[in-house]
This record gives C-alpha cells, sequence and structure tokens, in this order.
C-alpha cells in the first residue's frame, strides 16, 4: 500500500456556482456568506433561479486534498455520492487528479449532494447545501489500510450532522492513533460550532483530534466570547497538538499549548470569489506540515494557496499550484 500525505473525509458535494446581486440574496432569503442546509424542493426553487453557472466537484474536505495533490502531495478522500450523473461528475473530477477515491455509490435514493454557491460582486459565497447521498455515508466506507497510510486523517465538521458519520470519524480516528498518525479537523462553520459545540470539545479534549483549523468566527463561536485572544489560547489548551485560526486578509495564528505565533495574508488587489479560500490554506498548510516543515513555513504555503485560489471563480485550482514560481519556491 502506497503512503499518504493526507487522507480527507467529507461530504461529497457538485457545486453549482453563479454570480449573483447583492439584492438577489435578500429577494431570495439567503443569509449572505453562510452556509445553510436546504431540503430537495428548496435546492429545485434556488437552482431555478440561478444565473449561468459552472458545476464542478467541490465539498470543504475534497478541496482541500484536490488542493494538496495540486502542492504536489499524495491524498485520498472518503466520501458518499450516488450512482447518478453528478455522482459521475464528483468521481471523475477527483479521482483525475489523481487522488485515491474508492467510496462505494450509492444506489437509488437519496441523490448526490449539491450546493448553490450565490457569489457576490464582492467575492462572498453564499451556499444552500442538500446533503443528499452524504447522509448516508458511514462506517462500512472506511478503508482501513488507507487510514493506516495516511500521515494526516483530516475531516469536516460540516460532516457531524448524520449519526452514522460520527461513528465512521470515530473509528478512523481509533484506526490512525492505532497507527502512529495524526488526525485533524476543520471546524468549518459557525453554525455547526453552535450545532456540535460540546462534541467537537470532546473531540479535542479526548485526543481524538490532534490538530484544529478555524477561522475567526468559528473560533470565537467555540468558546462563546467575543475576545479572539481569549479563544485562541483555549483552544490551544483544548488542543493536543495545534490549533491554526485564519483571519482572513489578516494572516494566520498557529497556537499551541507553548505559544502562539502570527503569521501574514498574501494580498490580493482583485478579489473574484472567496469559495474555498480556508480549503486550500488547510491544504498548504498540511502539505507543509506533513514534509515535515516549521510552522511559519506550513503557514506561508497555505496563505499562498489561499490567495490564489480566490483570485479565480471555484475551489479547485485551474493550474497545478506547485507550478506557480511563488509556491513553487516554497516547496
Amino acid at each position: 500500500m502506497p503512503g499518504f500525505d493526507v487522507l480527507t473525509i467529507g461530504n461529497a458535494i457538485v457545486d453549482i456556482l453563479a454570480r449573483t446581486p447583492e439584492e438577489t440574496l435578500v429577494e431570495l432569503g439567503i443569509d449572505k456568506g453562510a452556509m445553510t442546509l436546504v431540503d430537495m424542493d428548496r435546492a429545485v426553487g434556488l437552482y431555478e433561479r440561478m444565473g449561468p453557472a459552472v458545476e464542478m466537484s467541490g465539498g470543504s474536505a475534497a478541496n482541500t486534498v484536490a488542493g494538496l495533490v495540486s502542492l504536489g502531495g499524495r491524498g485520498a478522500y472518503f466520501g458518499k455520492v450516488a450512482n447518478d450523473t453528478l455522482g459521475e461528475i464528483f468521481a471523475h473530477d477527483i479521482r483525475s487528479l489523481g487522488i485515491h477515491f474508492a467510496t462505494v455509490p450509492l444506489d437509488g435514493v437519496p441523490p448526490t449532494a449539491r450546493c448553490m454557491i450565490f457569489v457576490t460582486p464582492d467575492g462572498e459565497r453564499s451556499m444552500s447545501t442538500y446533503l443528499g447521498a452524504c447522509v448516508e455515508f458511514g462506517p462500512q466506507d472506511i478503508e482501513p489500510e488507507i487510514v493506516a497510510a495516511a500521515k494526516v486523517s483530516y475531516f469536516e465538521g460540516y460532516l457531524w450532522d448524520p449519526p452514522l458519520a460520527k461513528q465512521a470519524i470515530l473509528e478512523t480516528a481509533d484506526i490512525a492513533h492505532a497507527h502512529g498518525r495524526r488526525t485533524a479537523m476543520t471546524l468549518s462553520d459557525a453554525f455547526c460550532v453552535n450545532r456540535y459545540r460540546a462534541e467537537f470539545l470532546d473531540l479535542m479534549r479526548s485526543g481524538k483530534v490532534d490538530i484544529v483549523f478555524a477561522n475567526e468566527a468559528e473560533a470565537k463561536a467555540l468558546y462563546e466570547t467575543q475576545d479572539l485572544g481569549s479563544a485562541v489560547s483555549r483552544l490551544a489548551a483544548d488542543v493536543p497538538e495545534l490549533a491554526v485560526v485564519t483571519l482572513s486578509e489578516r494572516g494566520c495564528i498557529v497556537a499551541d499549548r507553548a505559544g502562539q505565533a502570527a503569521y501574514p495574508a498574501i494580498r490580493v488587489d482583485a478579489v473574484a470569489d472567496t469559495t474555498g479560500a480556508g480549503d486550500l490554506f488547510a491544504a498548504g498548510f498540511l502539505r507543509g506540515y506533513t514534509e515535515g516543515l516549521s510552522r511559519e513555513h506550513s503557514a506561508r504555503i497555505g496563505a499562498h494557496a489561499a490567495a490564489h485560489i480566490i483570485r479565480q471563480i471555484g475551489p479547485r485550482a485551474q493550474t497545478p499550484l506547485s507550478e506557480l514560481p511563488d509556491i513553487r519556491a516554497l516547496l
């Protein structure tokens, strides 16, 4: 079994992106900048109101492993699609990147998940997600030999809704730790934190998760505070190894129980779409981490990857990131 740098586990979703005026968000009752779960009827209604759209395979953890591979890493992915057209699109896209993806598709209903992403002129994205087949992901979809072969197993907080997925993630953590590997998670969204605060904290404090990625809003929500410093300090105390908190254009903070350090972002003059910025930062950071690079060096790779992705529409790099001069110099 060949080794992998990172295995990611997440909701296997096909993204449908369209540029949208601000007033349309208000008219449709969409919460700007947030991810909202919707049922099939709402998904169909929103799709009908979208303008010209681009369809591509997505999902937070899938975006991260795609970014990691684009940076020259070796990646694997677990996630559930259905045996339908969108499922075929997702599987083809992720396998074409050289990512190991062998999760057995679901026959019948529900169909493959899809996320309608409304991108406003300021580059902000507002997401309405129908989870579909994702909710059927469970322990039966875990490949123990892949977990054992991955330096880091990383999962998204978005996946914490279905009970079977929770069981699968806990089993993955046990397998990873039994083989001396690391586990990581992203808190995904403040709404995830508000729903599962106690469970997320237990994952950290029990040692199931070694590394946590969060943005500022998620870190504050986790500890129900508006004080960023307090949130970062408490997160660093709860996570066994490392906490990484992104601050958008202000860079990031990397912290552990011994201390913390801030690292800058890369300036971007023209933001096209912020979709995937956090996912690509995590990809860059993990690329450095799994190569044994310093935290500062890893944060720089993450910052460059995030800066590149927000200059384009969509969360998948159109040119291999490892071929870009500024990133190639860091690898």
